[in-house]
C-alpha cells in the first residue's frame, strides 16, 4: 500500500524536475538568445572590437575629464557585480551623513567654482551599488568640470548630454537618465 502511494509522488517529482529544472530553463534561454540577443549576452559595449563594459553595470571614473556615476557601496572594490548590495545605512545613521559629506567634498574639490546644489545621486549609492546611470541634472552638474578638463566648450558637452539622454519607458515609467559609460565613450570620440 505504501509503495502504491509513493510511486506517483516520486514519478511526479521526477517529471516536474526534468520539465521545470531542465526543459523550461533551456527553452527560456533559447528564446532570450533569439529574441533579446543583446540583453541575454549582458548588454555588453564594445569599442573597436574591445570589450569596455556593460550598459547594466556602472564603472568607476575618477579622472576629471570623465563624468562620474553614482558612488558604489559594493566591496571589496566599487561596482563589484559579485558583491551587489547597498550600504544598508539608514537615514538616521551618522555614517550615512559622513559618507554623503565625503562624496560632496570630492565633487566640490574637483570643481571648486561650481556652487550649484549637488544632485542626490552623485553623493548616495543605489540599492544595488551597480547603477550605471545618472540623471540629466547629475550630468549637467559635471559639465563644466568635464569641459575644462578636456579643453572643449560647455556647449559641446551639453550637446553630448542631450544626445545621450534616455526618456522614461513608454514615456511614463522611471526617470530620464544617462548611461555614464556611453557618455564617456562619446567624449573620448570627440578628441
Amino acid at each position: 500500500m505504501f509503495l502504491r502511494l509513493i510511486r506517483p509522488a516520486v514519478s511526479l517529482l521526477a517529471v516536474m524536475t526534468v520539465l521545470l529544472g531542465i526543459v523550461y530553463p533551456l527553452v527560456i534561454t533559447g528564446v532570450a538568445r533569439i529574441a533579446f540577443r543583446h540583453q541575454a549576452e549582458g548588454s555588453l559595449i564594445y569599442q573597436d572590437g574591445t570589450l569596455v563594459g556593460s550598459r547594466l553595470i556602472g564603472q568607476s571614473f575618477s579622472d576629471p575629464k570623465y563624468f562620474w556615476g553614482r558612488p558604489s557601496a559594493t566591496t571589496p572594490q566599487p561596482y563589484n557585480g559579485l558583491g551587489s548590495t547597498g550600504s544598508n545605512l539608514g537615514p538616521l545613521n551618522p555614517a550615512l551623513l559622513d559618507q554623503v559629506k565625503a562624496n560632496a567634498k570630492v565633487l566640490r574639490d574637483a570643481d571648486p567654482a561650481n556652487r550649484r546644489p549637488i544632485p542626490v545621486e552623485l553623493v548616495t549609492a543605489s540599492a544595488s551599488g551597480l547603477d550605471p546611470e545618472i540623471s540629466p541634472a547629475g550630468a549637467q552638474y559635471q559639465a563644466g568640470r568635464v569641459a575644462r578638463a578636456r579643453g572643449i566648450s560647455v556647449a559641446q558637452v551639453q550637446s553630448l548630454i542631450a544626445a545621450h539622454e534616455q526618456d522614461r519607458w513608454l514615456g511614463l515609467i522611471g526617470e530620464r537618465r544617462i548611461n555614464v559609460l556611453e557618455l564617456n565613450l562619446a567624449l573620448d570620440r570627440l578628441r
